[in-house]
């Protein structure tokens, strides 16, 4: 077994949280894994992340295809990726206190690590991992049915679900006018900490609007979100 090594002052047994998961471990070495974060080491939970990541997507779009036979494919993407995103799953490792089991390193553990949303939802992806390595499929769907059934019984509008980017283009498109474009215009910081800014274009306006982001992705999100305001809001920006 893993010795867990960690200054981490609100460190717990990973027992105590097999008992809150309703899984016997047989191999508890997984679950020891999947709670060790990169920080920690060379041995650390990234491969039992990528495993429980496949698992999860399949076990939540099964789930949503017989909740909802009649949805279409368009609205069940985009209810799965409400389910699966970092902040969701960061909620139910809360719910589960999985900070408090987290192995990390010195400089995690300073900062906070045992809080943050990205930690804590590739800790929960590694713990999926590591029941279904230990238990088996069936034992791992029955669990992650169980963590996930209220936000499966409460889901949000599926339109509501939409991105800023696909809400913008989908804007632009009903009134006949030319797609945007986006372009980095800055991008500052530390590698591990950069802020990224980009720029919004309309093809057939001198419009433009400005988003920032910790990636490209989220800065693009951002500045289109900001554009679908001004177009649809004119008067309150």
């Amino acid at each position: 077994m893993l010795a867990l090594n960690s200054t981490n002052p609100q460190i717990a047994t990973p027992e105590k949280l097999a008992q809150r998961l309703g899984v016997q471990f047989a191999q508890p070495q997984l679950l020891e894994m999947a709670l060790r974060h990169r920080s920690a080491g060379h041995v650390n939970n990234e491969r039992l992340e990528f495993l429980g990541d496949s698992i999860l997507n399949m076990v939540i779009a099964e789930r949503l295809y017989h909740l909802h036979a009649s949805a279409p494919e368009g609205e069940l993407s985009r209810w799965r990726a409400s389910l699966v995103r970092e902040e969701s799953l960061a909620v139910i490792a809360r719910e589960l206190s999985l900070g408090s089991y987290l192995v990390l390193g010195s400089g995690e553990l300073k900062s906070g690590g045992f809080r943050r949303d990205s930690i804590l939802a590739d800790a929960l992806e590694a713990t999926i991992g590591a029941v279904y390595l230990d238990q088996g499929f069936a034992v791992a769907k029955t669990m992650l049915e169980r963590l996930f059934e209220p936000m499966l019984t409460h889901l949000p509008d599926a339109a509501s679900l939409k991105d800023p980017k696909t809400r913008l283009q989908e804007f632009l498109q009903s009134a006949k006018r030319e797609l945007p474009t986006y372009e980095v215009s800055d991008t500052r910081g530390q590698a591990h900490k950069q802020v990224f800014e980009v720029t919004c274009h309309l093809a057939d306006s001198a419009q433009t609007a400005l988003g920032r982001g910790s990636s490209r992705r989220k800065a693009e999100q951002a500045a289109a979100e900001r554009m679908y305001a001004l177009l649809t809001h004119p008067k309150n920006e």
